[in-house]
Formats: structure tokens, C-alpha cells, sequence
């Protein structure tokens, strides 16, 4: 998933592309090394992610990722809607059987062939990143949800279609957890995004908590009196609203197979960690960024194996040859 499910503070580091020809390998390794440039509370296809899915799963990801920064990197600044056309006609040509000569539509074309990918999802997230060149603030919660579902659920999707899950129940799971994941980074990074002339937090409850954009970008805002109070008790707000998507989620990791349990269930956990940090934070997440420290990402780790950990010894099993393999998955 993209930042805004996955989180990223750093900037990227440049990924010089592969030589002509292109070879399908070395297209997947790009973007690998696209996925990887990125810092993220979790790492985008983790070793607790099937192997057979993580080459995968890293094309859907650089797709979406070069998308995003075409939105919203100053090197595309006046050319923002361009480059979303031409990666929108890039992806086309992959539907048509002619993938263009770029190592991320080698790769997902490679991708959409194997798992018979439909189209809606990639133009949706395209969507999605369109309305950032024209919105900067969302007047309703529902608002903020609608975009969500453009700009981060699809990825969610996505990711299930990989494995073959095509369960209606299982998606709605999956959208519920792109969209908290979503809606955390967007806690997380309230400062930076104010920064861009953003604020995703619902015009519905900056008024409700008597907060105006001009507070926020206050200098010392996190410190005057009230607007720190006010501020904390609207991220608090939002914290628990968000940790609602959370636990409608949590049948997706209960309901999924061995090759995503463990990965969907740091996922949740990681997510559900670092609302733990914006909350405690408050109004101080406009003066230090909440982040996941080496202890907090461990204690993930440890409750993600103590949920579907079972998942991990099961596959090891099965690549020693000891177990069968369940049909289809």
C-alpha cells in the first residue's frame, strides 16, 4: 500500500531505471527498489508476505507510488495533471496487450496477466489522486471517507485479488482497514500536510471542537492556550473514530489464508499502534511528527505473531514439504 496506508516520513532515494531491453526480472527488482526507497511505519511486502506474492505485490505498489508523487512532489509541480494522463494511457495500453516500454508497466502488466486484475481499482486510486490536485479540505467526515475509498481502499483490494480472494465480505474488510490506515497517516502527519496547504481533519469537526485552520498553523500552536487543549481533544476524536474502522476489520486477518495472516496482521497491529501514539501526542504532533520506535515495531511484531503466527510455521511446513498445501490457497 502507499503512503497513505503505510506511512512515510523520509524522502525517497532516486532507483536509476533498469537497462534496455527490458527484462521482466529486473523490472520486478525496480520496483522492489521503488518500494523500498520510501521510509514507512511497516514495510511495503514484508518477509511475513508469501514470496510468491511479493514481486507482486512491489509492481502494484510502484504503480500507485510514482501515481501519488505525480500529486504531489514539488518536482511535478505544473505538470501534475499531465503525468497522471500518461500514466492512466500507460496502464490502458497494459489492458490492450501492449504494455509500454517502462519497467513498472512490464512488471504490472506481468501482474494483471497472472491474477487477472481488473482495471477499476488502478483507474480509482487515479481518481483518487486527481482530487488532490483540486481539494485541500473536506467539509464532512463522509467526505473525507469518499476519498479514502478512492485513494487507498483500492490498494486494499488489490491486494487481496493477488491471492485469489474475490468475497465481498473479505473486500469490505480490506476497505475498512486501507481507509484506518489512511486516516492514521493523515493524524500522523497533520503538521506536514498543513505545511502543503492540506488539512484532511473534517471542517464538521474542526468547528465542532472550535478550531479554525488559522489556529493550527499558529506558531507554538501545540502549546497556547486553548487551542492546545482543543487540538488534542479533536485528534482524540479522531484517534477513536479511527480505531472503529480498525476492529470492523479484524475479520479479514481472522478469515484470510497462511500467505497474508501474518503480514495483514502487523498491518493492523502497526496501525493500531501508532493511533496509540497520536493519541498520547495530542496537540503535540504539530511540533514532533509520532513515529514507531524499534520497541514499538517489536511489539508489533510479537502480537501479530501471537494472533496468525500459526500461519508462518504452516508455510515453512510446506516449503519442507511436510504439509499439504490447502487448495487454492
Amino acid at each position: 500500500m502507499i503512503h497513505r496506508a503505510f506511512g512515510q516520513s523520509l524522502p525517497a532515494t532516486y532507483v536509476p531505471a533498469p537497462p534496455r531491453p527490458l527484462e521482466l526480472a529486473a523490472c520486478y527488482r525496480y520496483c522492489e527498489a521503488l518500494a523500498r526507497s520510501r521510509h514507512h511505519n511497516f514495510p511495503v511486502a514484508s518477509r511475513f508476505l508469501s514470496s510468491r506474492l511479493r514481486p507482486h505485490i512491489f509492481a502494484v505498489y510502484a504503480f500507485a507510488r510514482a501515481a501519488d508523487d505525480f500529486a504531489d512532489e514539488a518536482t511535478y509541480a505544473g505538470r501534475r495533471a499531465l503525468e497522471l494522463d500518461r500514466w492512466e494511457a500507460m496502464l490502458e495500453a497494459c489492458y490492450h496487450g501492449e504494455p509500454p516500454d517502462h519497467p513498472v508497466f512490464v512488471a504490472l502488466a506481468d501482474t494483471i496477466a497472472t491474477f487477472d486484475l481488473p482495471i477499476t481499482p488502478f483507474s480509482s486510486l487515479l481518481a483518487g489522486f486527481r482530487t488532490d490536485l483540486e481539494t485541500a479540505r473536506y467539509a464532512t467526515f463522509a467526505d473525507l471517507h469518499g476519498y479514502t475509498a478512492s485513494a487507498a481502499e483500492p490498494v486494499g483490494r488489490l491486494f487481496l485479488y493477488t491471492s485469489g480472494y474475490r468475497e465481498p465480505a473479505l473486500l469490505g474488510y480490506a476497505d475498512d482497514l486501507s481507509s484506518g490506515l489512511a486516516l492514521a497517516h493523515f493524524w500522523q502527519d497533520l503538521a506536514a500536510d498543513l505545511a502543503r496547504g492540506r488539512i484532511y481533519v473534517p471542517e464538521e469537526d474542526l468547528r465542532h471542537f472550535q478550531l479554525d485552520p488559522a489556529d493550527l498553523r499558529a506558531p507554538d500552536a501545540h502549546q497556547r492556550p486553548p487551542i492546545a487543549g482543543r487540538l488534542t481533544a479533536l485528534l482524540r476524536f479522531e484517534v477513536v473514530r479511527t480505531r472503529s474502522l480498525f476492529e470492523r476489520a479484524r475479520p479479514l486477518v481472522d478469515e484470510v489464508g497462511d500467505d497474508l495472516a501474518a503480514e495483514l496482521a502487523i498491518s493492523w497491529h502497526g496501525g493500531m499502534r501508532i493511533l496509540d501514539k497520536i493519541y498520547g501526542a495530542g496537540a503535540d504532533v504539530l511540533a514532533q511528527r509520532p513515529h514507531l520506535t524499534s520497541v514499538d515495531k517489536a511489539q508489533v511484531v510479537s502480537r501479530a505473531v501471537a494472533w496468525r503466527g500459526g500461519s508462518l510455521a504452516r508455510r515453512a511446513g510446506r516449503r519442507l514439504g511436510r504439509l499439504p498445501r490447502p487448495g487454492g490457497m
